[in-house]
């Protein structure tokens, strides 16, 4: 059984009352101070550390749910689906995929399968045959058989915002350029904002592409939606304070590789001291590994050419 490894957490206090939650769900919230009125219509599925604890929400509407983001593991994505669904007693309609990482699109036929569609922006549709197979030839012996063996293919939106209707609710998809990803998707509904891997809350963000510029120009752009509340796809969901810690992160990092002048090869002690710089700075922050697999990258970004 997996349900002993994973964690639903729901903010399920303040305007839509007490919730009656599946048996061993565990729920918290994520700041009590700032969020004893969040809302209650937006619930959060973490996976287990297998899954690197990542988030899917589900977003509450009069006739039934929405799931942004699909999970790394399909057995994931089929608890996330009960647990929404026994902690609402509402049935999913619509699922989400925000970016080309498969934490975000592997769940995608788990949701398919159920008759639920599952859509994207057409950039990010674009890029998942790529991603996944290189994402298969890493970790698809190590899941098996929790791997899907077909290339998830959600549907598109488009290439423009545009409006979502599902569950009798309406949600704003942003489709924004490359960052954490080469293509993203944000969800804007009533005030909360959900961005995937564009902020990482308490963890180190994943810096496999090095796009740090554009990355921080979709940091701008997601404080222009003037959100109350920002659900990350990894750590706990908070409000625009997020915004400006995942920038400030990215400018630390950005300062310390360029304080080290690289040049390529990459000098190994240079990226070590940056390595073990932010690592001081954040001793709080998760999933060190992501930081040391992102850096060599972002050494060679600033490299002169």
């Amino acid at each position: 059984m997996i349900d002993s490894r994973f964690l639903l957490v729901a903010m399920i206090v303040g305007c839509g009352g007490a919730r009656t939650l599946p048996p061993g769900a565990a729920v918290t919230l994520a700041h009590p101070d700032k969020f004893t009125a969040a809302d209650a219509r937006v619930g959060t599925y973490v996976s287990s550390n297998w899954g690197f604890r990542t988030s899917s929400f589900w977003i509450e509407g009069p006739t039934g749910l929405v799931m942004i983001d699909t999970q790394f593991l399909p057995s994931a994505a089929a608890e996330s689906l009960r647990w929404a669904e026994s902690a609402t007693g509402k049935r999913v309609a619509l699922g989400v995929v925000l970016h080309a990482n498969p934490d975000k699109f592997n769940g995608t036929e788990t949701l398919q399968k159920r008759g639920i569609r599952v859509v994207t922006s057409e950039e990010v549709r674009a890029l998942i045959p790529s991603v996944f197979a290189k994402r298969t030839r890493a970790f698809a012996s190590r899941y098996a058989p929790d791997w899907p063996t077909l290339v998830p293919a959600p549907d598109s939106f488009g290439s423009q915002d545009t409006d979502l209707h599902a569950a009798g609710l309406t949600l704003r998809a942003h489709v924004l350029g490359p960052a954490t990803s080469d293509a993203h998707v944000v969800v804007e509904w009533q005030g909360h904002v959900f961005v995937g891997d564009l902020i990482a809350s308490r963890c180190h963000s994943w810096l496999e592409l090095a796009h740090i510029e554009e990355w921080l120009a979709r940091l701008e752009e997601i404080r222009a939606m003037h959100p109350t509340y920002v659900h990350p796809g990894r750590g706990p969901s908070g409000g625009p304070e997020l915004i400006d810690a995942e920038e400030r992160y990215l400018k630390r990092i950005q300062e310390l590789v360029l304080a080290e002048h690289p040049t390529m090869p990459p000098n190994e002690a240079a990226l070590t001291r940056v390595h073990d710089e932010i690592v001081r700075e954040y001793p709080d922050y998760d999933f060190e590994v992501f930081l040391k697999l992102g850096l060599p990258a972002v050494w060679q970004h600033y490299a002169p050419h």
